[in-house]
């Protein structure tokens, strides 16, 4: 046994090996959208593939990227020697959308006749792939084929790194961002071999040891939510909700997440595999539980997830999927923590905005792709300690990337250097948080003006349902898509919730973005 002490460093200096390949993969990077928005995440794994320890990037990549490494094993694990990756993208093969590109490097102690000692996997979202759009998501795909490239598990090598290249629109690019995910992922082998020798196996067990405590604490029971997907496509037919039901069961120390009844799968992309399901699963648990719980494979082995293959949280190819990572992630973790609010009240906040408001630019030789921040919902007063007298409500916060996503807003300066777009306004949006005694945070309003003919695509969410609030609080308003031909005002045309058009040289995009839902009975 090792003593909690020892647990902590052991569990600081693995953590610290994670934050290291990130940041090295940002800093290595050539696209804006990994340099400065930070879209790409780290973990390290033990040798059969259970998630030790992850940093704190993204929760959508994270919480699936087990299923990737799962896939790189089952398919090369055999036959890996040192220096070799695995590279895979493919959703229904351990990925999430293809856009996101994982790498998967074997760790083998040197002192021990190059025996296995674990995995490190970072995974980056790549802007472009091919597909029928710039961006890799057109708004309307029906088919994964549409997407772009699908890699399966394979041996990473010059060749396949000239395949994804010469795929995309942005070679150079492509080629950059590829070479900073090896480089990352070389230098976290490195560190994690000098920990090889360490009781891997306790970081695990510690994990299950607190979630199954925090899982055992809550009532036995069963509690039910649902809501709704706005839309599944740009076309008129597609422009119809899906609702996504959930029941939460807690049984001693077990918690079991069942979507059945869920809408069935989509013709469109408003689908997710079913690793992005337990992804958003396990974000919202912890979440609530304890976010000090260790995020590793242990403290998932409370937890069951039932997705009835076919429906939307557990899509089959060969459906389009590259809404599912970035918008239904968003809503499964919605139902999620609508129904714990009914467990624990006191600790669940009402709903954010509901959506990343993916926004892809591309034009001759670039492509642009971000995710546009929004409210997240107002919060129950922060726990204290037996005794202590509770404090406010807490306002949600305004401006910020909720939930599933945990980039960063790319800086004005380097988003038009980058790209012919002008950012003609960026600034919250007043009055979009829902009222509650602690009010939902706002949203942003953001003006693009381009500056050459460019294709547009938006995959958005929450322009026709409102993030909910709780406790008496108050919906959020809903976002809005609008553009301004020739940047005229009085010209303006609502777009819809998703969709692929066409843009001149002068219009503008004008984005609003949700606000938050309030929590608490608003004053009178």
């Amino acid at each position: 046994m090792i003593d909690p002490a020892e647990l902590a460093v052991l569990i600081a200096r693995l953590t610290g090996v994670a934050v290291e390949v990130g940041e090295v993969l940002r800093r290595g990077a050539s696209s804006p959208n990994i340099k400065e928005r930070a879209d790409c995440s780290a973990a390290l794994f033990t040798a059969d593939g259970t998630l030790l320890v992850q940093a704190e990037h993204i929760p959508v990549h994270l919480g699936s990227m087990p299923a990737s490494v799962a896939a790189a094993i089952a398919a090369l694990g055999a036959g890996v020697r040192p220096g070799d990756q695995v590279i895979l993208n493919d959703p229904f093969a351990g990925g999430t959308h293809l856009n996101d590109i994982t790498l998967v490097a074997p760790v083998f102690d040197p002192e021990r006749s190059g025996a296995l000692v674990g995995w490190v996997a970072n995974r980056a979202h790549h802007a472009d792939l091919g597909g029928s759009a710039p961006g890799s998501m057109p708004a309307d795909a029906t088919e994964i084929q549409q997407e772009g490239l699908r890699i399966p598990p394979v041996r990473f090598t010059p060749e396949v790194a000239a395949i994804v290249a010469t795929s995309s629109r942005t070679p150079d690019e492509r080629a950059g961002d590829l070479e900073a995910q090896v480089g990352a992922n070389r230098l976290g082998v490195e560190r994690f071999a000098a920990l090889a020798h360490r009781p891997l196996d306790e970081v695990v067990a510690y994990g299950e040891r607190r979630m199954r405590a925090a899982v055992g604490a809550l009532p036995d029971g069963t509690w039910r939510f649902e809501d709704v997907l706005d839309s599944f496509g740009s076309g008129p037919h597609q422009q119809h909700p899906t609702t996504i039901r959930l029941a939460v069961t807690v049984i001693g120390d077990e918690i079991t997440f069942d979507f059945t009844g869920t809408d069935p799968q989509r013709a469109g992309n408003v689908n997710a595999v079913e690793a992005v399901t337990v992804s958003a699963v396990a974000w919202a648990l912890r979440s609530v539980l304890d976010p000090t719980i260790p995020a590793n494979g242990g403290a998932l082995r409370a937890v069951r997830v039932h997705a009835p293959s076919g429906s939307v949280v557990a899509a089959r190819p060969p459906v389009a999927v590259g809404a599912g990572n970035v918008e239904v992630s968003q809503r499964v973790a919605d139902v999620c923590l609508g129904a714990l609010a009914q467990v624990v009240p006191d600790r669940v906040p009402a709903a954010s905005q509901g959506t990343m408001n993916n926004l892809l630019l591309g034009g001759d030789g670039w492509v642009s792709y971000e995710t546009v921040a929004g409210g997240q919902g107002g919060r129950p007063p922060r726990p204290v300690p037996a005794g202590v007298e509770p404090g406010p409500p807490v306002p949600g916060m305004s401006g910020v990337h909720t939930a599933m996503t945990n980039t960063r807003n790319t800086p004005t300066e380097a988003f038009e250097r980058a790209f012919p777009v002008r950012v003609l306004c960026s600034r919250l949006r007043r009055g979009s948080g829902g009222a509650g005694s602690a009010p939902g945070g706002e949203g942003i309003e953001r003006d693009l003006e381009m500056l050459e003919d460019i294709t547009v695509s938006l995959i958005t969410e929450r322009r026709l349902s409102q993030p909910w609030g709780l406790a008496g609080g108050k919906p959020g308003a809903v976002g809005e898509n609008w553009l301004l031909p020739g940047g005229d005002e009085a010209r303006a045309e609502r777009l819809p919730d998703k969709c692929t058009i066409r843009l001149r040289a002068g219009d503008v995009l004008r984005m609003l973005t949700p606000g938050g839902g309030g929590w608490g009975t608003p004053s009178p």
